[in-house]
């Protein structure tokens, strides 16, 4: 939902956007089209939390609420029909987690008891990629919004990622071990061993065999369709761009990993995130810095304190290349004391709109709406006058029905979820 103001600068190629240079001389100053690249991204995170119904008194509770014929319209998503959405994804936990992030109808006839609508898979239109010359893969994760809650009870602690190593990779990890005849407490006491956040890859990999929804983990939803996409648009130069805020910028650090490491090694594989959680430890970092076409670009509010967790103490590190922002450099916002907005995703699109350096002044360089900054929060100044969280379904999605009754409106018959096809 942004439109460039100016159009000067050399426009990179592709893959240095994508940072196969590791974005040296793109950002300080943020060159124009990274610029424009970064803020595609947030709007297609701002699509997962604008269409996720987190109504519990609806049946579809934790669900899209708009299909994929018509998601992107229905988002408002600048220039729509440039991308289609190839799949939607779907996850549960093995373990409870917080209701910052699954999130299930009070009803016994919801759509699923145990799933949760977690993002999509997209690609450039047949049209739009003639027009560019290539054909651009996205994986949207959704994370949460405002409810930083879960910090507090996520389980922070790392727990060994070697499940997602290849069985090269498994093999050559063992021999390095003292005589590959380690217990499994020592195997978890071993520093070389690559380790991530335990609530990452339980939400990443859990399965449940009763759901039609999440008989495959979102792990194998998306090695597959991104290993058939690939092998389908192998002539027209693909490229994988994994997108997410907060606890979803964690699963499309992870998934990126995961990808590389089980064979998408011939194509450029970039997570842009924004708000990211650490990830993993130094041994997965090493792990992960060793695919030359495995990168990160990581967004991050100075003042936001989600960058900082779970922290070192535990292990973790951070990971990637980043562009490092300070909200409050932007004149239209608040001097919130409130670190959800310091959070907010939003927020950070705005200041990325109008970057200019920290020693810089704050200026737009694109055209972007600055209502977009309230549309989960309140941040901007009250002199705008735009309502705090003005993003909501018409009278919270109650209608009118012909004997005077008001109740919850039922979907579309194109809106209702839909199981995916293996």
């Amino acid at each position: 939902m942004a439109t460039p103001t100016s159009t000067a600068e050399t426009e990179p190629k592709w893959p240095e956007l994508l940072g196969s240079n590791n974005w040296e001389g793109l950002l300080d100053p943020l060159n124009l089209h990274l610029r424009t690249l970064i803020l595609r991204c947030g709007d297609f995170i701002q699509a997962t939390y604008d269409s996720f119904n987190n109504d519990k008194n609806s049946l579809y509770c934790g669900s899209s609420r708009y299909g994929k014929s018509s998601f992107f319209h229905k988002v408002m998503l600048d220039n729509p029909t440039h991308y289609t959405v190839a799949s939607f994804l779907y996850a549960t936990a093995r373990v409870s987690v917080p209701e910052a992030f699954l999130l299930h109808s009070l009803s016994r006839e919801s759509w699923d008891r145990e799933s949760n609508w977690i993002g999509y898979i997209a690609v450039t239109s047949d049209e739009r990629t003639k027009a560019l010359g290539r054909r651009e893969i996205y994986i949207v994760w959704r994370g949460t919004t405002r409810d930083l809650e879960w910090i507090n009870v996520f389980g922070a602690a790392p727990e060994s990622a070697t499940g997602l190593l290849s069985a090269k990779s498994l093999s050559e990890l063992n021999k390095n071990s003292d005589g590959g005849s380690s217990s499994s407490s020592d195997e978890e006491d071993d520093e070389r061993r690559p380790k991530v956040m335990k609530g990452w890859l339980t939400i990443y990999t859990s399965d449940d065999p009763n759901s039609p929804f999440t008989k495959t983990s979102a792990r194998t939803q998306v090695l597959n369709r991104i290993k058939s996409l690939l092998h389908l648009y192998r002539d027209e130069s693909p490229s994988v761009v994994l997108v997410g805020h907060s606890l979803g910028a964690s699963l499309s650090i992870l998934s990126a990993f995961d990808l590389v490491e089980n064979g998408v090694t011939d194509v450029p594989v970039t997570a842009i995130v924004f708000g990211s959680p650490q990830v993993g430890n130094k041994a997965f970092n090493e792990r992960f810095n060793k695919f030359p076409n495995l990168k990160v670009l990581h967004v991050k509010n100075v003042i936001d304190i989600i960058p900082h967790y779970p922290g070192r103490l535990l292990g973790y590190e951070y990971t990637g290349v980043e562009l490092v922002i300070d909200t409050r450099k932007s004149p239209s916002l608040k001097d919130s004391k409130n670190p959800s907005d310091w959070h907010n995703l939003q927020a950070m699109l705005h200041v990325v709109a109008g970057w200019n350096g920290d020693g810089g002044k704050f200026e737009m360089k694109v055209k972007r709406s600055l209502a977009l900054v309230n549309k989960s929060c309140e941040f901007l100044k009250d002199e705008y006058h735009v309502p705090g969280s003005w993003w909501v379904e018409k009278n919270r999605g109650m209608v009118r029905r012909e004997d005077g009754e008001w109740v919850l409106d039922a979907p579309d018959e194109e809106d209702l979820p839909v199981p995916e096809q293996d």
